[in-house]
């Protein structure tokens, strides 16, 4: 940077305090067994001038350390509670009345987070979260709280229908008029905001060929211009935002405001996890804070003073997933940081970007699909189960994925094509890529509550999934299944192949095959030939 350039940029930080610019929190997540005790936390907290803290729950311990020390504090309704609140007016009365007004003032509670991503929640529970809301709200306006605690819910970026160029923004057409209709109209009623969960990281993991990671991480890069109003954005981050404001202002809610109740990036991840690191995290997080700090909102909203909370205030590990799902903390168990980074505007005044990479040449995005995560044509990704999960967990998850998710699940049913191997593992991998194809591999489509995660190599499940199933495929792709004799050897395997393509119509270079003790298979598909994994004795062949 130009020593003009640095001066000017101290200029303006010190232009700024924190009530005239955005603010930084931190969500405080705890499925660890090696995390200090919540009265440490809460110093570390304050010793690092974090002024807002975020909790799943209501932890009697968390809520108690947290009272008088001056953080603003979010609770959480978990999912599991939503029925029971929905249902009952007279349970949403007493848990505020235990977990909320036993606690504020002196525990300076803000907000309720009523439950959490509840639209890939594999539970089942959308249809909950209104009355929930409204039943929460109605039992602060009893004990005269409405006025100072928010409620509202927090919704993944999988929610969004269209998100790029970011002017186009729209919400899921099923989602709109039985949840984000009357969801906006209780947050206009009751002068709330909407929590979003926004993660460029995801984006990035799977378009890393299509997205600059200058651009991922808030360095300095030339832009990228919306087509559809001309603004430049020099984040991934602002545009993912502006994305959600589009989708408000399509619905005629301009006025609703939006605060990001999670966001990160993670210090450490498996190989196909492109992006991970600890460079890579300290530069987002850092360049975030700072692009909060100093003020100023996004192109679309240039007025609208952002409040993030960065997720999260430690490593958690016993969270299941890939490896970056233990590693998205901002310290270790040991409060030490795993980064340095600055949460104030005081420490903006030091703080560089220690990696710092230079412009060169332009970067383009390639436009995101549904869901808002850009389809690269040749970063292809799939959802696969998660073996770890547990098989309660994997079960509900699965039960989502072919009900309310719409998965194509008639493939798996008894004695359809890819019903063997007949395990919960191969099942849930089947339907929860379908799910994850069908919302066009957006951000948080492939979770189901740690379910599931993405891969990059197509997986062997006992069924040749693929980039979609049936009408699902893209407009060049689709797929038959034919039946071959399970008498096949290996020695006429490959001209009896040849013989049923050639006669649906597919020329034999086209074909790479593979044997399996209990029958042959085969995938065709133009332009690239892959081996399909087994499906007993049914050839999977796609166009």
């Amino acid at each position: 940077m130009e020593p003009y350039l640095l001066s000017s940029f101290l200029l303006l930080v010190c232009m700024f305090t924190s009530a005239d610019a955005g603010s930084i929190g931190v969500n405080y997540g705890r499925i660890a067994n090696n995390l200090p005790s919540a009265a440490k936390v809460v110093q570390l907290a304050k010793s690092q001038g974090l002024e807002r803290m975020k909790v799943y729950d209501t932890d009697p311990v968390v809520l108690k350390a947290l009272s008088g020390c001056g953080i603003k504090v979010t609770v959480d309704l978990p999912n599991e509670l939503l029925y029971s609140a929905a249902r009952n007016p007279s349970f949403a009365r007493t848990w505020v009345q235990k977990n909320v007004a036993a606690y504020h003032p002196s525990t300076q509670i803000e907000a309720i987070a009523v439950g959490n991503e509840v639209f890939v929640d594999p539970h089942n529970t959308t249809k909950f979260l209104i009355p929930a809301m409204r039943n929460i709200h109605q039992a602060l306006v009893k004990f005269n709280l409405h006025s100072s605690i928010k409620v509202s819910s927090p919704v993944a970026l999988s929610a969004l229908q269209s998100s790029y160029p970011s002017s186009a923004g729209s919400f899921r057409p099923e989602l709109i008029e039985p949840v984000f209709k009357p969801m906006l109209d209780f947050l206009r009623q009751t002068g709330s905001y909407l929590m979003v969960n926004a993660y460029p990281f995801f984006a990035y993991e799977s378009n890393s060929d299509v997205i600059s990671l200058d651009y991922a991480l808030l360095r300095e890069n030339p832009g990228v211009v919306d087509s559809g109003n001309g603004l430049r954005y020099f984040s991934l981050f602002d545009a993912q935002i502006d994305a959600v404001f589009a989708a408000l202002s399509a619905l005629k809610y301009d006025d609703i405001k939006i605060v990001v109740t999670e966001t990160g990036w993670p210090s450490k991840g498996d190989e196909n996890e492109i992006g991970s690191g600890v460079e890579n995290a300290a530069a987002y997080n850092g360049n975030l804070v700072r692009r909060v700090l100093t003020g100023g909102g996004t192109p679309l909203r240039p007025q609208a003073d952002l409040t993030v909370y960065l997720f999260a205030l430690f490593n958690e590990n016993e969270k299941d997933g890939p490896t970056s799902e233990r590693n998205y903390g901002l310290f270790y168990p040991d409060e030490q940081k795993v980064y340095d980074i600055p949460f104030t505007v005081e420490g903006l005044k030091s703080y560089k970007d220690s990696n710092r990479t230079s412009v060169s040449g332009s970067h383009q995005v390639a436009a995101p699909v549904s869901g808002g995560v850009s389809k690269s044509t040749t970063g292809n990704t799939w959802c696969v189960a998660n073996p770890d999960a547990g098989k309660q967990k994997l079960q509900a998850a699965l039960d989502f994925a072919c009900g309310e998710g719409g998965a194509d699940c008639r493939p798996i049913q008894p004695g359809a094509t890819c019903y063997d191997p007949n395990t919960l593992v191969a099942h849930s991998s089947f339907a929860f890529n379908s799910y994850y194809q069908k919302q066009g591999r957006g951000m948080g489509d492939c979770y189901f509550g740690g379910a599931a995660y993405v891969v990059t190599q197509e997986p062997i499940i006992g069924c040749h999934i693929g980039l979609g199933e049936a009408a699902l495929f893209l407009p060049v792709l689709t797929a038959l299944c034919f039946t071959l004799p399970r008498s096949l050897g290996s020695a006429s395997f490959p001209h009896d192949i040849e013989e049923n393509s050639e006669a649906q119509g597919f020329g034999s270079t086209q074909l790479k095959a593979s044997l399996t003790p209990t029958g042959a298979n085969a995938c065709v598909q133009k332009k690239q030939a892959t081996t399909a994994s087994s499906c007993s004795a049914k050839v999977v062949v796609r166009i």
